[in-house]
């Protein structure tokens, strides 16, 4: 079957076409693809041309042009990756010449667009050739490279890591962590940033036997990052959350581990722990001759299993990472150790804290509550500035805890039947500090002082006074009265914050900051508006610059997570839960849609309540519902104010009969 009219047309005005590309895309208009073919074919030409400054103009303007997807495809399609590499490899910049011949700029431009069109996911990473990857470590690799050229230097390392494990091998033979933490100690942060999103990569990618031994646990190497005089950017946060995650994953295979009871070292541990805290440095000879008299001994030590303690590491969580947790509380801490241990042991009122059993409770909790083992969500800036201070982060948390616990069980005076609530009371008190986001472990350790039991109580006390439920008729009448004024304060809440607007980031550049888009919804609630922005903004964006435009009248439905159109397509995004969450769509005429990614969870709630709201729909959201119960029961306590101290009845009081004569007067004299 002959090729359609308007294919075997641009064939003609292109020579070189590539019409199977052309009628695979048939939504695209015609005359956009000619426009684009001869302006892609234009740049190619001039830079392919030997003149210094067309060379540059031309590498500017691909810069720019690279991120829209027409022109990419075309400009592919003429095989101009290749050209861009080609001119990477053949050293088009020399690290020694500096600004006014041209060439550090021209590199930079090189490598920006390079980036965009490889961004696009229209050819595969697998091409890159082994020389363009020496090329780019070495504009790493060298101390004085221009900081454009070094920032997009490392992105495209990155890219290279995350999207081929064959690139991941060279990109690891050229750079090391070691290198790339070198460039954590200058003061832009935004190399800051693209050095840890690739040290990330190199996490992710590493095969399991080479992390332990390439990646450390030591998030202290990162302090400097942290301690800056300047605000954390949320790029460089979530970086510094999938570092914190991806260091302490290193822990899962211990706390996967679980004990042998045969394994003589695994043994000798336990029998260090007993030395350490009942023979101090006179350890008798002969163990194994008194191994049968230390029953007494590991049943002070508060193991469930007095005769082989080592039975009590065999469930996992948290396994062997117990263990070693106890181990280093005893060697680095020895003092707190012995107190926390003799304390214990010498006690006869049943209130003994049991040492072993809470180290390995308290390790699982701890595993649970920094989710050991868990990948790293998208768009998640939830770091600790405290495990970036100590080199032995993990170790020294757990032997705050620790000491936290035992405080615990004496201030509730607990028994052994009370220890399920002495734990459920620790976690609250762990994850409220947690939450206070302290910047080392002497601030943890001020915030869990300030976290007794008796404020625990207190806190808890508050939290149901806050969130009283009362399920009494007149009480329940009241807020049924009440609920649909509340619910159109929300509405019109939600709609003057779609008016004011919110600044989206664009799918597949996460990294580079100058890929975001920005919608408002118009004054008078009719039309939506919106366009694409060189960089985050800072304030309010005036209609004038959002150049798109939807009629609201036009909207059909919205969908939201893998009903999205773009859920669906991004198949590496579909099965990211995160993304997933914060994805929705507006559907309109004519089979249109403008498809979201919300900055964060509050942003997504917002915009798909305003939206539901424009159409007459319910507003369904978690934020909805939690603003809904929190501004009725405000509402509710003002209006029950003067009834403080008053029994509501559950039924109203009875109506008296009817008296059986109307036929009275009342005499005023």
């Amino acid at each position: 079957m002959p090729p359609p009219a308007d294919i075997v047309k641009v064939a003609i005005e292109w020579p070189g076409a590539n019409a199977q590309l052309i009628e695979m895309d048939q939504k695209r208009p015609l005359s956009s693809i000619i426009r684009e073919a001869r302006a892609a074919r234009q740049l190619l030409e001039r830079i392919q041309s030997h003149g210094i400054d067309a060379r540059l103009e031309a590498l500017k303007e691909l810069a720019k042009l690279s991120a829209d997807p027409t022109f990419a495809t075309e400009f592919i399609n003429m095989e101009g990756i290749g050209t861009l590499a080609r001119l990477v490899e053949s050293g088009l910049d020399c690290p020694g010449q500096r600004a006014g011949n041209g060439f550090g700029e021209m590199l930079a431009f090189t490598l920006t667009a390079f980036l965009e069109l490889m961004d696009h996911g229209i050819v595969s990473w697998d091409l890159i050739s082994l020389s363009f990857i020496k090329q780019i470590a070495g504009y790493v690799n060298q101390p004085m490279v221009d900081v454009s050229i070094l920032q997009r230097s490392l992105a495209i390392l990155e890219s290279m890591v995350l999207n081929s494990h064959s690139l991941y091998h060279r990109v690891a033979q050229e750079i090391t962590v070691g290198q790339l933490i070198g460039h954590l100690q200058v003061s832009n942060q935004e190399i800051q940033t693209y050095a840890i999103a690739l040290i990330n990569a190199l996490f992710l990618k590493a095969p399991e036997d080479r992390r332990q031994v390439s990646f450390a646990p030591n998030l202290a190497l990162f302090q400097h990052v942290i301690r800056g005089n300047r605000p954390i950017k949320a790029e460089m946060a979530h970086q510094l959350y999938v570092l914190q995650v991806l260091t302490f994953n290193l822990l899962e295979e211990r706390m996967m581990t679980k004990m042998d009871p045969n394994d003589q070292a695994q043994r000798d541990i336990i029998f260090e722990l007993r030395r350490i805290a009942f023979d101090g440095e006179n350890d008798p000879t002969g163990t194994e001759k008194r191994k049968a008299m230390y029953t007494k001994d590991y049943k002070m030590l508060g193991f469930t299993n007095h005769v082989n303690p080592a039975m009590d590491f065999t469930q996992t969580p948290p396994g062997m990472l117990a263990l070693d947790n106890m181990l280093y509380l005893a060697k680095v801490h020895q003092d707190t150790y012995i107190r926390i241990v003799l304390e214990n042991s010498s006690r006869e009122d049943k209130h003994e804290c049991p040492f072993g059993r809470c180290a390995i409770e308290l390790t699982r909790m701890l595993c649970e509550i920094l989710q050991v083992g868990e990948l790293p969500n998208e768009g998640c800036n939830d770091y600790h500035p405290m495990f970036f201070t100590h080199d032995r982060a993990w170790e020294e948390f757990f032997c705050v805890c620790i000491q936290l616990l035992n405080k615990t069980w004496k201030e509730m005076r607990a028994t052994a039947e009370d220890f399920n609530k002495v734990m459920q009371v620790v976690r609250e008190q762990i994850t409220r500090a947690l939450a206070m986001k302290p910047s080392s472990l002497d601030q943890l350790k001020n915030k869990l002082r300030g976290l007794n039991y008796s404020e625990i109580l207190r806190l808890r006390q508050s939290e149901r006074m806050s969130q009283d439920d009362f399920q009494s008729p007149p009480i329940i009448e009241l807020r049924e009265r009440i609920q649909p004024e509340i619910l159109e304060l929300i509405k019109q809440q939600r709609l003057n914050r779609l008016c004011e607007g919110s600044c989206f980031r664009k799918l597949g550049n996460r990294r580079r900051q100058e890929k975001f888009w920005f919608c408002r919804l118009s004054l008078n609630h009719k039309v939506l508006h919106y366009g694409d922005l060189d960089e985050s903004p800072q304030g309010e964006v005036p209609f004038e610059l959002l150049s798109d435009k939807i009629p609201v009248s036009d909207i059909k439905s919205v969908v939201t997570g893998k009903d999205c159109p773009h859920m669906k397509e991004k198949s590496a995004l579909k099965q990211n839960k995160e993304v997933l969450e914060l994805a929705f769509s507006v559907l309109y005429d004519p089979d249109e849609t403008l498809n979201f990614v919300a900055p964060n969870k509050y942003e997504y709630c917002i915009w798909t309540d305003g939206l539901c709201a424009l159409l007459g729909r319910e507003m369904g959201s978690d934020l909805t519902r939690s603003d809904l119960d929190t501004l009725i029961s405000m509402e509710m306590k003002l209006r029950l104010l003067d009834l403080e101290n008053i029994t509501i009845p559950e039924a109203p009081p009875p109506v008296p009969k009817e008296p059986s004569s109307y036929n009275f007067t009342y005499n005023y004299s």
